[in-house]
């Protein structure tokens, strides 16, 4: 067991391909035992006011309370995890996100693995499963996380210091001359490497959120044709937002 892991945070790196390093923070047994106790109670919440509701409906019956129950805890994080970039609001408030280990955003597949696993390695078993996976494997990974190849990463250190270099202000991607750049050669995966970085960058402190940005963009600056941004950030928002006008 690392004890470090009942109070704080792991940093893992990961390569990608293009050579740049992602470094995320791991998420601890507490921040995750928090998100997901305020998930519980919310799923308990949703299941009795059903319950209620097809109570008042003079629907109730036996066979309904166990699928009722199972779509709950199942459809739940699904859904928040699919629509809102991997964050339940358990999760959101925590500072918490899922994502897949390769630092990329999580999709349904691996989504909908962990969730069900979560069936078995969670409440149903007291979460020892899950408590013992996060204290011995090196990234912080219940079995639902190892089996989907998925993460549960930290977005922002709750009452951090603030950085010594302040972050400096950038525009939002600019829609006028869209579609001038030729972003053909990049594929899903770095194009999922850049809105990884864009949606979780407001939670990295200012410098490593420059020199992530700068190591991101003097990688796929080569494979832009026409880029003519010079600002790192500005340069991966672009990125993003000509490949979103091509339906990428």
């Amino acid at each position: 067991m690392r004890p470090s892991d009942l109070s704080l945070d792991d940093r893992v790196a990961i390569a990608t391909p293009e050579g740049v390093e992602l470094e995320l923070t791991l998420a601890g047994l507490g921040s995750r035992a928090i998100a997901g106790g305020t998930d519980l109670v919310i799923k308990g919440l949703v299941i009795l006011l059903l319950m209620i509701s097809l109570s008042a409906l003079e629907v109730v019956a036996l066979a309904l309370i166990i699928p009722i129950i199972a779509l709950v805890l199942l459809g739940y994080d699904i859904a928040f995890e699919m629509l809102a970039q991997g964050r339940t609001p358990g999760k959101r408030m925590s500072g918490l996100r899922v994502v897949r280990d390769s630092g990329g955003p999580v999709d349904l597949a691996s989504s909908a693995v962990r969730n069900v696993l979560r069936l078995v390695d969670g409440l149903p078993l007291s979460y020892v499963p899950t408590i013992v996976g996060v204290l011995l494997t090196r990234r912080n990974q219940r079995p639902g996380d190892l089996v989907a190849g998925t993460l549960v990463i930290r977005e922002r250190m709750a009452g951090a210091a603030a950085p010594a270099v302040a972050a400096p202000a950038y525009a939002p991607p600019v829609a006028p001359g869209a579609g001038s750049w030729d972003v053909s050669a990049l594929d899903g995966e770095q194009l999922a490497m850049v809105r990884s970085f864009l949606a979780r960058r407001e939670g990295l402190e200012a410098t490593a959120r420059a020199r992530l940005a700068g190591r991101l963009a003097a990688a796929l600056r080569p494979r832009v044709g026409g880029a003519d941004e010079p600002d790192a950030e500005r340069f991966l928002e672009r990125l993003e937002h000509e490949k979103a006008a091509r339906g990428s």
